[in-house]
C-alpha cells in the first residue's frame, strides 16, 4: 500500500493539471501559476501548450517536452528523476485532465511505487462537462474510454452495456459516430435515452438530447465535425416476473423431455421465485390444457 500527501514547496513533486476543453478562460488561477514556474513541463502536444500559455498572458520559464502515447515510456525515467532532484514536473494533455484517455497514469503509477509527491490541480473534464449536461439521470457512471474501433468488438462492447444500470460516457471519433449509434440502436434498442455532446465548452458546442434512434439519424445525416463525448442512459430496471408467465417456459422444458418437477427447479431458481408457486401453476396450467 502506498499513500501520498501534498508536498511542501521545497522539494520536487509530479503535479498532473487539467487544461481547459475549449475556452481558455476556464483555466484555473492554480494551473497559470503552474505553467509560469514549473521546472518541466511534459505536454502532449508543445503546440498546444505554447497556445494556451499565450493566451492566458503566460512566460514559461520551465523546460518543456513532448509527452504523448507513443513516447511516455521513454520519457517517464528522466520525468522521475527530475522530481527525485527536487524539481516540480508539471504534466497536462491537450484538453481535460491528463490520465483520462490521454497520458498520465504509468508516471503517476511509477512516481507512487518510489513514494514521490504526486498531487494534481482539478478542473475542466470532457466526461463530467458531458454528464452535466446530458439530462439523463447521473448519480452513478461509468467511464468506457473510447469506442472500440472495429464492429464486432463495437458490437460485443456494447452488449455490456445491455443491462448497465449506470449512466455511460464514452468518447467517439467524428467518423465513426453513425456507425456506433446504428449499433447501439440495434444492441441496447432505439429508445434508450442518450445525448451526444460536440465541441464542449467550444464557440460551436453542440449538445444533442433523445432517444438513441433519433441521434443515429441525425448522425447519419453528417458529416458530425469535432470532439464527440456520448452519454448513455443507464438501462432501466427489469420488472420482476411473475410466477404466471414463467409458465411457458416451464412447459417449453417439459414439451422437450425434461420432468416437470426438474423443470420448475431450474426456471424458478433462474428467475428467483418459490418452486412451491411455480409448480403449482405449471402443474394447473397442464391440466386445464388436458
Amino acid at each position: 500500500m502506498t499513500s501520498s500527501s501534498a508536498p511542501s514547496s521545497t522539494t520536487g513533486r509530479l503535479v498532473l493539471a487539467a487544461t481547459p476543453l475549449g475556452q481558455s478562460r476556464d483555466a484555473s488561477a492554480r494551473l497559470v501559476d503552474a505553467i509560469a514556474t514549473a521546472d518541466v513541463i511534459a505536454a502532449e502536444d508543445t503546440r498546444r501548450l505554447r497556445a494556451l500559455a499565450a493566451a492566458l498572458g503566460v512566460t514559461i520559464t520551465g523546460k518543456v517536452i513532448s509527452h504523448y502515447d507513443a513516447v511516455e515510456d521513454a520519457r517517464m525515467p528522466r520525468l522521475l528523476e527530475d522530481v527525485r532532484e527536487g524539481r516540480t514536473v508539471l504534466v497536462v494533455s491537450d484538453a481535460g485532465m491528463p490520465a483520462v484517455s490521454d497520458p498520465g497514469y504509468r508516471i503517476v503509477a511509477a512516481a507512487a511505487a518510489e513514494n514521490l509527491p504526486v498531487t494534481c490541480l482539478p478542473g475542466p473534464s470532457a466526461v463530467t462537462t458531458a454528464l452535466v449536461l446530458s439530462g439523463v439521470p447521473c448519480e452513478r457512471f461509468c467511464f468506457e474510454g473510447f469506442a472500440p474501433r472495429r464492429d464486432g468488438e463495437r458490437r460485443r462492447w456494447l452488449d455490456t452495456l445491455r443491462t448497465e444500470a449506470r449512466a455511460t460516457v464514452f468518447f467517439e471519433s467524428p467518423h465513426r459516430l453513425a456507425d456506433t449509434l446504428a449499433t447501439a440502436v440495434d444492441v441496447l434498442g432505439a429508445e434508450r435515452a442518450a445525448a451526444v455532446c460536440r465541441e464542449l465548452t467550444k464557440t460551436h458546442e453542440e449538445v444533442l438530447r433523445g432517444t438513441l434512434a433519433e441521434l443515429a439519424a441525425w448522425a447519419e445525416e453528417g458529416p458530425v465535425r469535432g470532439e464527440i463525448t456520448v452519454v448513455l442512459a443507464g438501462a432501466a430496471p427489469s420488472a420482476a416476473p411473475t410466477v404466471e408467465s414463467l409458465v411457458g417456459a416451464v412447459q417449453e422444458r417439459v414439451a422437450d423431455g425434461e420432468r416437470m418437477k426438474d423443470a420448475v427447479s431450474v426456471v424458478a431458481a433462474a428467475a428467483g421465485v418459490p418452486k412451491r408457486d411455480l409448480y403449482a401453476a405449471s402443474l394447473a396450467a397442464q391440466q386445464s390444457a388436458g
